[in-house]
């Protein structure tokens, strides 16, 4: 009777590691299989725009990186595009809505991967990185300029650095100091009077600063995290350990985060997003105007001049598959947002939109809440979650952040300029 209870524990093991899809890891063969979709090395090659020519240019990268961080494109010399996505931040600000030469509605969001996204803003009203370069520019809260003074500061700055991507800069002279069809109404009134050509001739060098910024956002990988040695363990079938491993706490968060929370149901794939538009029950901000979303953005980025459909795109009709074959209309429209990437999100409080929601652990509670939306029906269902259950998603979360050397780096292909 004696060899019974080592026969004991040989059973049990075995029964644990039946449990546990005998995966080293201690996850089922189902939670391993997700887990491993969303790690870093499962990120597939960086897609092709074709609307941009010359997205993978390392002139026009060069380019874009001097306009990224050149604060003489603001109307008053005060921001650039790296105020708001600040390296040093990974790209982030760390508030809860943007400041520009104005405070903007919404939130900055992150730039890490950004390439991989068919739809640009939070309410995806722009499709493709070059067009939603341009925005910024003249939006009078973010940079308050216009094209034309934009042309003249290429012209007087960058002119041999355009000039060797896109050819000769237009002629400037006899038009005026300042317009564009947005800004104020004199900008607006010297826009109209001038002639179509003039117009498309401004628009087109417009265009280019666009597709020279998105030439260099395309640059701006993510990088590896804790989390992401965990996941290549895992897919290998080895036991995470050392700088691979995870708590037991950051493993329950995991499994929630895969299983019972369902938030790999959005947040999926190796940039923790599936860019799709969800309402989630997230609450308006007081004060500021009505935000409807996806619902009002999908006529914006229809009407957009700069669209891949439209004259400035370098894409074939056929290629534009994103913005011919979207979703147009629907009830799921109605104040639905992107889903943001995960990857850093722990130090890139405050959470939604508009900066609602200031800490992860308020944003678990909301998720496990289930609020109603202020307008259309949020996806979300309640959750019960128990305090150590809210404690291990929060966690989990935590790991998404660079690990080691990584952690404090800029994720650029160069040295970061200080601006001009």
């Amino acid at each position: 009777m004696r060899p019974a209870r080592p026969i004991a524990i040989v059973l049990a093991l075995a029964g644990a590691l039946l449990a546990a899809g005998c995966n080293p890891s201690g996850l089922t063969d189902e939670e391993a299989r997700i887990v491993a979709s969303l790690s870093l090395s499962a990120l597939p090659p960086l897609p092709a725009d074709p609307s941009n020519r010359v997205a993978d240019d390392p002139a026009a990268a060069a380019l874009g990186q001097a306009l990224f961080f050149d604060h003489g494109l603001s109307a008053d010399g005060s921001v650039s595009c790296a105020s708001c996505h600040q390296p040093t931040r990974r790209f982030h600000d760390g508030i809860a809505r943007a400041v520009g030469v104005g405070e903007a509605d919404r939130r900055t969001m992150p730039l890490e991967g950004v390439a991989w996204s068919p739809w640009q803003f939070w309410d995806g009203r722009a499709d493709s990185l070059w067009a939603q370069a341009l925005g910024p520019w003249e939006n009078p809260v973010e940079h308050g300029g216009n094209r034309v003074a934009l042309e003249r500061r290429i012209a007087s700055t960058y002119r041999a650095e355009y000039e060797a991507v896109f050819g000769p800069l237009p002629d400037l002279s006899g038009l005026p100091e300042n317009a564009g069809p947005l800004g104020s109404q004199a900008e607006r009134d010297a826009w109209a009077a001038l002639s179509t050509e003039e117009r498309r001739r401004v628009d087109r060098v417009f265009s280019d600063m666009g597709k020279a910024v998105a030439a260099f956002e395309r640059r701006i990988a993510p990088v590896e995290t804790r989390f992401d040695r965990f996941a290549d363990a895992v897919a290998a079938g080895r036991r995470p350990e050392g700088e691979a491993a995870l708590s037991d706490l950051e493993i329950e968060g995991l499994k929630l985060f895969v299983g019972k929370a369902a938030c790999v149901n959005c947040h999926n794939g190796p940039r923790l997003t599936d860019d799709h538009f969800h309402n989630t029950g997230v609450p308006a901000v007081p004060g500021l105007p009505e935000d409807r979303g996806r619902a009002v953005a999908v006529a914006r980025v229809l009407a957009d001049p700069f669209n891949c459909l439209g004259a400035f795109s370098d894409a074939a009709p056929g290629q534009c598959g994103e913005i011919r074959f979207m979703v147009k209309e629907g009830e799921e429209l109605e104040r639905a947002y992107k889903t943001p990437s995960l990857r850093g999100v722990a130090g890139r409080a405050p959470y939604m939109h508009s900066g609602q929601i200031a800490t992860l652990e308020e944003v678990v509670d909301h998720y496990a809440r289930a609020p109603e939306a202020p307008s259309g029906h949020t996806e979300l269902e309640p959750l019960v979650l128990t305090d150590r259950g809210r404690m291990a998603l929060v966690a989990f979360l935590k790991t998404l952040e660079p690990a080691g050397e990584e952690a404090g780096a800029a994720v650029l292909a160069g040295r970061v300029p200080s601006g001009r």
